[in-house]
């Protein structure tokens, strides 16, 4: 019986996980209630994972990133390249991927890709590339660049937790870098050969320095406008280059139809270029609609700055709208305009719902963007300017870092406590300040980890892994062990899609080395297996880092259905005969 509870929670935290209609960390905590209550595991042991030192590990990890990003030494480094080998596309994709890959592999992925998203679509524009050219492949790098080390990427040292649990030693923070640096490799070498032309070219004729991308706007029609009268589809929007959507007409959407005719006070629902955006604010007669609800009530607006920024996947504000989030009180900043891989809008810019990856054209002071920014909230597409004295202490915590690494790597100090201190010291050195450091943690997918632990804890002690571990066996054994060790990491990849590459990879690795128990095999291959095959799943664009890419780049699904399933296929067969090799799984 408790075999079967245990497996209906495994099936309903995948639907939840999949349809994102309660939080993740939301649907953990739930599974481990219902656990305890169902007196499958005990309290400590349901909480037992969120003391354990991957949880700390991981949060310094997230502090030490944030750290390094707030002092400008990882943007320092992306200019570096984008001024070195702007001229050269080919070469740039190589040297950009394998550059974001080796950092990667030590950093968390989607930490590197928002660093390096603001000057990849600054040298796009500045080359005449489109963005999507290289935003994919910047995104694709970042997240093969995790296999290479321990600390690579959250699945990595989750699975090492987990596996100690079971009973074996953890991972070497090197163990298995031979095939991450294979894997890296030869995705690079998959994406500038071939991935390349699966890579769509989005605004190929319009890009350039001063042509960006086009944005959804509110522009209101004042009393004086020359506009009044003009017919929607013959009028000064088309020398403005906008094309007309739709009209907000006293709370009555219309469509902008040939003999509908501009009234004083309508809201037209517009898209345009950036700098035509701008312009509309010094025409007479027209303006942005933000500008005049600012205007109204008092706030003086000249001297603020514009930017483009992308919202992140754990930006508090996904899910929910403008007005829903009080987005101007609760930032500073007021949106001038709203962009998304689509571009469409189905509601008034305010009650809109935001998505992970929108890019949004924003406006207020400097400082507040630098704000939000540090939340981990978005990620400003403009290069900062970072003082001398910021660089200084950022070198020396690179420096820091680099030593843990070495010293946790040759067991003179355990990791954990080297990274804790490593973070410990990015706070007093001022390299980032205590608010930020807790901000830039993902509460979320530490408390997901944890969860999972105690779940594959509880799939162990209630036979819920032998009952499933033996369908799996008894159905792919008669082709041989490897047989079933492809088919766990074919299941880990397809996981992967509607659930996170951690959570895909603990909710598979106590079924897999059940299995392997049940036949002999190697607990160690299986668990190798499982975690790197969680970690070269690019299929579709859930992961964030892939999520941080897909608005600026203008993708759509299927881009990524092309261009990542392709990759995601080469990369399982390079981690299905490589870790057998490597690990025998006899």
């Amino acid at each position: 019986m408790e075999a079967w509870i245990v497996i209906s929670l495994l099936i309903i935290a995948v639907i939840a996980f999949a349809t994102e209609k309660i939080s993740v960390d939301l649907v953990t905590l739930g599974m481990l209630c219902v656990l305890v209550l169902c007196g499958i595991l005990r309290v400590d042991q349901a909480f037992a994972g969120f003391g354990d030192r991957v949880i700390v590990l991981l949060a310094s990890i997230f502090i030490i990133g944030a750290a390094l990003r707030e002092t400008g030494i990882l943007d320092a480094m992306g200019g570096l390249l984008a001024r070195g080998l702007g001229k050269r596309p080919a070469l740039l994709q190589t040297v950009l991927m394998a550059v974001v890959g080796l950092i990667s592999a030590f950093m968390n992925n989607t930490t590197v890709t928002a660093v390096f998203l603001g000057p990849v679509m600054g040298l796009a524009r500045r080359i005449g590339v489109p963005p999507s050219r290289l935003l994919m492949p910047l995104a694709f790098a970042a997240i093969l660049g995790g296999t290479c080390t321990l600390i690579g990427t959250s699945t990595n040292v989750a699975v090492s937790g987990a596996i100690t649990k079971l009973g074996l030693e953890p991972l070497g923070m090197f163990e298995f870098t031979h095939v991450g640096l294979v894997v890296l490799v030869s995705g690079i070498a998959f994406m500038v050969l071939f991935g390349s032309k699966l890579v769509p070219e989005r605004d190929q004729v319009t890009v350039s320095a001063d042509a960006l991308r086009e944005y959804l706007a509110e522009v209101v029609v004042l009393p004086n406008s020359p506009l009044i009268g003009q017919e929607a589809f013959d009028s000064d929007f088309s020398a403005l280059e906008f094309q007309v959507l739709k009209i907000n007409r006293q709370g009555q959407l219309l469509d902008a139809g040939p003999n509908l005719r501009f009234e004083a006070g309508d809201v037209v629902l517009v898209a345009g270029k950036v700098e035509n955006l701008i312009k509309v604010k010094k025409i007479e007669g027209l303006d942005i609609l933000e500008d005049v609800t600012l205007r109204s009530s008092g706030i003086d607006m000249r001297d603020a700055q514009v930017a483009e920024v992308v919202l992140t996947p754990r930006s508090g504000m996904v899910g929910r709208s403008l007005r829903e989030n009080n987005f101007r009180q609760r930032t500073g900043l007021s949106v001038l305009a709203l962009m998304r891989g689509e571009r469409s809008l189905l509601h008034h810019m305010a009650d809109e719902k935001l998505h992970a990856g929108d890019v949004l054209l924003l406006q207020g002071a400097n400082e507040r963007f630098r704000s939000i920014e540090e939340g981990g909230e978005i990620v400003v597409l403009t290069q900062h300017q970072f003082s001398a004295e910021a660089r200084r202490r950022g070198f020396i915590l690179l420096a820091a870092f680099v030593l843990a690494v070495i010293a946790s790597s040759l067991e003179w100090i355990p990791d954990t406590i080297a990274f804790v201190l490593v973070a410990m010291f990015a706070v007093c050195s001022r390299c980032i300040s205590l608010e930020n450091a807790y901000a830039n943690i993902d509460w979320r997918l530490l408390i997901l980890i944890g969860g999972m632990m105690a779940f594959g804890v509880a799939m162990q002690s209630s036979g819920a892994a032998a009952m499933v571990a033996d369908a799996i066996t008894g159905w792919l054994q008669p082709w041989g062990v490897f047989a079933v060790f492809a088919g766990f990491c074919v299941l880990t990849v397809l996981l992967t899609q509607p659930m996170s590459n951690a959570a895909a990879a603990l909710v598979v690795l106590p079924v897999a080395m059940q299995a392997a128990v049940s036949m002999g095999a190697s607990q160690r291959a299986f668990a190798i297996g499982v975690m790197l095959s969680a970690s070269v799943s690019v299929l579709t664009p859930f992961e964030p880092s892939c999520i941080l890419v897909y608005g600026p780049g203008k993708y759509r699904f299927s881009d990524f259905i092309k261009a990542g399933g392709g990759l995601t296929f080469v990369m399982l067969l390079i981690v299905l005969a490589l870790v057998p090799l490597c690990w025998p799984l006899k």
